[in-house]
């Protein structure tokens, strides 16, 4: 039943898989939409922020086509196992959350308005769930890079929570914790930009699927 359970509930570090040094698999060098490099060290002046929100899929997709976005990435994080495979994140035995890397420029995008596309295209309040897709690996999460991107991050969950409370919603559930000890575990090749080589495949947010409870953004 180990595995059932883990579905709705987060292995302990007991429990977790063991993982291994090094990636199992290479990852491609360049974004198949933008062209740039996946992996950093990057450009002088870009930032980065990690959050998870369902299927990484269509979650990739909604920041590749946002203005001042450099690059972006799939990958695995938030858990215990180190350099997890899709099958073992699937699992629910290595704690892991599927997660998209934004690499951006500020002076084109801001984090905040990064992390409004984040509330507005999924339902934060979901748990371990994103629509028909269950699982740890599908919780909402947000991994900072910065004093400062913590605490926009917590603001604008305690401003989308008070919408979501006056529209009769419930209580958001996502993690917002530091990305220092949480690393991003980059995803095998095929799951880079699935959707651009795959334009028809399985969508799970932003648009054709789950869609945020919200339809509420916080007043400006």
């Amino acid at each position: 039943m180990l595995f059932g359970r883990h579905l709705n509930q987060l292995p302990t570090p007991e429990e977790a898989l063991k993982g291994r040094p090094e990636r199992a698999y290479a990852v491609p060098e360049r974004h198949t939409v933008l062209g740039n490099p996946l992996l950093g060290p990057y450009p002088e002046g870009l930032e980065v922020a990690d959050v998870g929100m369902g299927c990484f899929w269509g979650a990739e997709r909604i920041f590749w086509q946002a203005e001042g976005v450099w690059t972006t990435l799939v990958g695995y994080q938030g858990g215990i196992t180190p350099n997890p495979t899709y099958e073992e994140a699937c699992s629910g035995l290595t704690g892991h959350t599927e997660a998209v890397r934004v690499v951006f420029d500020p002076s084109k995008i801001s984090y905040a308005s990064l992390l409004k596309l984040f509330w507005e295209s999924h339902d934060p309040t979901q748990g371990f769930r994103q629509g028909n897709d269950r699982g740890t690996q599908y919780r909402s999460a947000i991994y900072t890079h910065s004093p400062e991107q913590q605490r926009t991050a917590e603001a604008s969950r305690d401003d989308y929570q008070r919408a979501l409370t006056a529209s009769g919603h419930g209580t958001i559930t996502t993690e917002i914790l530091p990305a220092e000890d949480r690393p991003f575990y980059p995803a095998e090749t095929y799951h880079q930009q699935y959707l651009d080589k795959n334009p028809a495949g399985y969508c799970g947010i932003g648009g054709t699927g789950v869609s945020c409870p919200v339809g509420i953004a916080p007043a400006e």
